[in-house]
């Protein structure tokens, strides 16, 4: 039996450089991993094929899922006679631009090549999970990186400094597909400074980072759900040095230097019913998977 986690991310910056002419866009950003996590449990069975089952959610774990994608992936690749059982056991906010499914897909793949001794190496699964979303790459091996083309050019990065974390995710779910097919990237009148958040990572410079976040997805989500606006707002007044949405949305995340702030924070949404998925967690400062 092979036990992996899966970590969620968030997006400390998020740029969209242009609309290429295969429909994908191009983006630079800055990708975090956070202390929230699903579970994956994977076993060998008798029975051939992959048995798969979800608890925690009402996701459908069926053959459209990204788990159940990327184990049929490596057994094909692999030509595995052998059966599989996964069980997910589902935290992470679902369509809350935390990458939650690309993280289950990559637990996937680094569990099926543990339990079946494939041999992949980490730079081999990021290539095999490109094929499945641009985000699986990075959720291979997490931790804080510069992410450039589609997702798929990753550029470790210094991690951040130990602060608090609020993250809300508002009782809507937002298509990805929706917000980049609604996003003007051509017309964009503001760019996050990426290259200086990076620098200000080199530094340890808390507040050079949280003073260039920034997310163009803004542009199309907020407009949509006002609601991400308002979460902003009250995290800002509560303490947080800097708010933002993270990847598509509709998640927001503050940063605290204080966690007693946080928790107060944390408590005045809860009181305002604005999220219906409420943590105060912080940054996974290392390689989440030891690789």
């Amino acid at each position: 039996m092979i036990r992996e986690k899966a970590y969620a991310k968030i997006n400390l910056g998020l740029d969209v450089l242009r609309r290429r002419s295969d429909g994908y866009h191009e983006v630079k950003m800055i990708m975090q991993t956070v202390d929230i996590c699903d579970d994956l449990i994977f076993e060998k069975r008798e029975e051939p094929g992959i048995g798969f089952r979800i608890e925690g959610s009402d996701l459908p774990a069926d053959e459209n899922n990204l788990v159940y994608r990327a184990a049929a992936l490596l057994m094909e690749k692999q030509q595995i006679r052998e059966g599989v059982s996964i069980t997910l056991q589902k935290r992470i906010p679902i369509a809350a631009g935390m990458a939650g499914g690309s993280a289950d897909a990559a637990a996937a793949l680094r569990g099926l090549n543990e339990l079946f001794e494939m041999g992949y190496s980490v730079e081999e699964l990021k290539e095999l999970g490109v094929t499945l979303g641009a985000d699986i790459p990075y959720c291979i091996q997490g931790g804080t990186m510069l992410s450039e083309g589609i997702g798929e050019i990753l550029t470790p990065l210094s991690a951040p400094p130990t602060c608090h974390l609020v993250i809300a995710k508002p009782d809507i779910d937002v298509s990805t597909a929706f917000v980049y097919g609604r996003l003007q990237a051509d017309s964009l009148s503001f760019h996050p400074d990426i290259d200086g958040m990076a620098a200000a990572l080199a530094a340890g410079d808390l507040k050079g980072i949280t003073d260039r976040m920034g997310n163009v997805l803004e542009t199309v989500t907020v407009r949509e759900y006002p609601v991400i606006d308002r979460l902003k707002r009250v995290m800002r007044e509560l303490g947080a040095e800097n708010a933002l949405m993270s990847g598509s949305g509709p998640t927001v995340f503050g940063i605290y230097t204080e966690k007693e702030k946080a928790e107060k924070a944390a408590a005045a949404i809860r009181k305002e019913e604005l999220a219906s998925a409420i943590f105060v967690t912080g940054f996974v400062r290392r390689n989440a998977y030891g690789s």
